[in-house]
């Protein structure tokens, strides 16, 4: 195995959307390999390279990674974006997987169908009501989620926070200090080059996502 970083999933966000982003903020190049036919991913299952037969796969430092949390703790820890001790770990932890739960609710959207509606309607509620007061009051006084330094909840809670603004484009007008906390992170050279045009940066899942997904997938959709 070569020592450059290749990642493997479908043409679209999904889970590795958030490993494209915290790859692109640690300044790490990395090659797609796209999928885009159930042959294709049965290929790369009967591989063994999957160990629960379902991507994300990153392939890094030699090993096969899969998992996208244990993905993105990897990448985290290697690039110095897991905070300095074991509490503040905690506390990144915490932080991202709140975000996490917001795009989880995103992702599900376009899958939703006659329930979009409704499943549209819990996103804003959770999000205006537990979400974004809760990362509204950690930005109170601080420059990052957690500690001094950017750390990985910054970059997931930040992610999250652009594709609520897709869905909901006014959600954080009563939120100053996430206002503040965007711009802060738009600054940062490695984001704002991800934000640019051209980047490996992936648009909102389409139609034509949505149906090869779950042409691969189709016994997930039975």
């Amino acid at each position: 195995m070569s020592g450059k970083v290749v990642l493997y999933y479908f043409d679209g966000r999904g889970k590795m959307e958030s490993i494209r982003w915290l790859l692109a903020v640690a300044g790490v190049e990395f090659e797609e390999v796209i999928f885009s036919t159930k042959e294709e991913f049965q290929k790369l299952v009967k591989s063994g390279d999957l160990l629960f037969q379902q991507v994300p796969l990153v392939e890094m430092d030699g090993m096969k990674l899969v998992q996208s949390k244990a993905i993105m703790n990897y990448i985290a820890g290697k690039y110095n974006l897991y905070g300095k001790d074991l509490k503040e770990r905690f506390m990144i932890d915490m932080y991202a997987e709140g975000a996490r739960d917001m795009m989880d609710m995103i992702m599900a959207l376009p899958f939703s169908g006659e329930k979009r509606q409704n499943q549209l309607d819990s996103l804003e509620c959770k999000a205006k009501v537990c979400s974004l007061p809760a990362y509204e009051k950690a930005l109170s006084n601080s420059q990052y989620l957690v500690g001094k330094q950017l750390s990985c909840a910054d970059v997931s809670f930040f992610e999250a926070s652009l594709m609520l603004e897709e869905l909901f484009p006014t959600i954080l007008s009563a939120f100053p200090n996430i206002q503040a906390f965007q711009k802060r992170m738009k600054a940062i050279p490695a984001i704002n080059k991800f934000l640019q045009p051209g980047s490996k940066r992936r648009p909102p899942p389409d139609e034509v996502y949505v149906k090869t997904v779950m042409e691969i997938l189709s016994h997930l959709f039975k």
